[in-house]
């Protein structure tokens, strides 16, 4: 009886703690991969996202979140101020279509169709071969400082969504501001950062 208590008071608080993990939202930054190819260089990133009970809301009546992920390379000298050398910047809609009960994902180029809501977040989460912009000239023998972010960007929401975010813990949803010192890749050896 009393192993039994224990048991289900185990169960009860596993439940409590994964239930609150999920209503509270998140993003986690799983890994990062930057590689070159040819002249220039490309990002991938692999990222989970959980949206709070609060943001699907949001979606069922028609409000589209934007989702940013934003890699910078920056020349970090000791005589000088630190310089952007190189920098990658995505935004993604995230919308539901009630008539066809179909979640979609809006890149700057395309549109791309799920049934649910999780299959839609999977796929927000992840960034392949994304192309970064070369701002300055880069040396391979730098050590740079590289920087990602990946956020709801509360900027793209309609007006009234924008005063009511300012006052809710509920909207603000952004991954850990990931930063690391690095060389630039080669075409045989790309650079792999695991997150957290």
């Amino acid at each position: 009886m009393v192993l039994l208590s224990v048991k289900l008071i185990f169960l009860l608080l596993f439940f409590v703690v994964s239930t609150t993990a999920t209503q509270a939202g998140s993003i986690q930054i799983k890994s990062v991969n930057l590689a070159a190819v040819e002249q220039n260089y490309i990002i991938s990133v692999d990222s989970e996202i959980i949206l709070n009970a609060t943001l699907e809301q949001a979606l069922e009546k028609g409000i589209v979140l934007y989702f940013a992920t934003k890699f910078s390379l920056v020349d970090s000298r000791w005589y000088w101020l630190n310089d952007e050398v190189a920098r990658s910047k995505l935004r993604v809609g995230l919308r539901y279509y009630a008539l066809t009960r179909q979640y979609h994902l809006n890149y700057p180029t395309y549109s791309q169709g799920f049934n649910t809501l999780q299959e839609a977040l999977r796929a927000l989460g992840q960034l392949h071969d994304f192309p970064v912009s070369i701002k300055a000239e880069l040396k391979q023998d730098v050590d740079y400082i590289a920087s990602l972010r990946v956020w709801l960007d509360l900027t793209r929401m309609p007006k009234p969504f924008q005063v009511e975010a300012l006052g809710s813990s509920q909207w603000n949803l952004s991954s850990d501001r990931l930063e690391w010192r690095m060389k630039l890749p080669t075409p045989e050896q790309p650079v792999f950062i695991k997150g957290h």
